[in-house]
């Protein structure tokens, strides 16, 4: 099938954008096009009106702060990837993106683009909740800042208001003494994970755990963090016992299943992947420190 009618704008400024989105009655902002043109396709979305973003240079590119990386909505996951300052500064992106669709679909799906389509199976939501990442949102009325917790409300649903589109995503620096992972099981490479899990371990100069963030994804709506493991962990020695207890408290969590892979099955597998995550991530942390 192809895309309804529909009309085309391409401004070229956030403000332009903004009063696109605000007065036309049924538009949809485009980014990359990776999620959007196929179910425009298969007539899931039928906007009126499409808002190509791709002409605003100003939400393209990265910005490195004292404490964060600020990086424009509409950069690729392909220049991100290749990125020495996002590997050296927030690795985890990198990891994750190394898990992203092919080659083809880096070049042109955005990091924006995938955080507001909010698919479950998607890497990049996830390891934006397991970084805790601020969203930067644009309306009328100037910007608006969202924990990234916080802008999920549904299933491929975000918190964006109508007439705002993301402008920017900031991410914290890695401290030091940090290791990360990114594991997922797919049924083939560069499909959408079934199960995936973003881990970051960082630890003080005694070899305890100063800091852990978890956050598992395909298993419900929107990444789910491992709050009270993260607490409990703190100050405790990284040892397998104590990440077979993040491995029951993902086996735990709530899920959403279907004929293929049961609600039961997905718990089972965050389990798994949560326990692979935290041995690859302690192996980083490891591999860093020796370099």
């Amino acid at each position: 099938m192809k895309a309804p009618p529909f009309r085309y704008h391409r401004p070229s400024t956030i403000a332009e954008a903004v009063e696109l989105l605000a007065t036309l009655d049924n538009a949809r902002a485009i980014a990359g096009g990776q999620s959007l043109m196929p179910m425009m396709n298969f007539r899931l979305v039928t906007p009126d009106d499409l808002i190509d973003l791709g002409g605003i240079e100003e939400l393209v590119g990265l910005t490195e702060g004292k404490s964060a990386l600020s990086i424009g909505a509409m950069t690729t996951q392909r220049r991100l990837e290749r990125s020495e300052i996002v590997a050296r500064q927030c690795p985890l992106i990198t990891a994750a993106l190394r898990h992203v669709g092919h080659q083809q679909t880096r070049n042109r799906g955005t990091i924006g683009g995938s955080l507001c389509h909010l698919d479950p199976g998607a890497e990049l939501p996830v390891a934006a909740a397991a970084l805790d990442a601020v969203l930067i949102a644009v309306g009328r009325s100037g910007e608006r800042l969202i924990p990234f917790a916080e802008f999920s409300v549904g299933l491929l649903s975000n918190a964006l208001s109508p007439g705002e589109l993301l402008a920017r995503i900031e991410l914290p620096k890695a401290a030091p003494r940090t290791g990360v992972a990114f594991v997922e099981f797919n049924r083939r490479p560069a499909d959408f994970a079934v199960v995936s899990v973003a881990a970051s371990l960082a630890l003080d100069a005694a070899g305890r755990i100063a800091q852990a963030a978890i956050a598992v994804g395909g298993s419900f709506e929107a990444p789910v963090r491992l709050g009270a493991f993260e607490t409990a962990c703190a100050g405790r020695r990284p040892e397998p016992a104590l990440f077979d207890v993040a491995s029951r408290e993902a086996e735990a969590i709530e899920c959403v299943g279907d004929d293929v892979y049961p609600a039961e099955y997905r718990r089972e597998l965050a389990g798994v992947l949560v326990r692979r995550a935290l041995d690859s991530a302690l192996v980083d942390v490891e591999t860093h420190a020796d370099a």
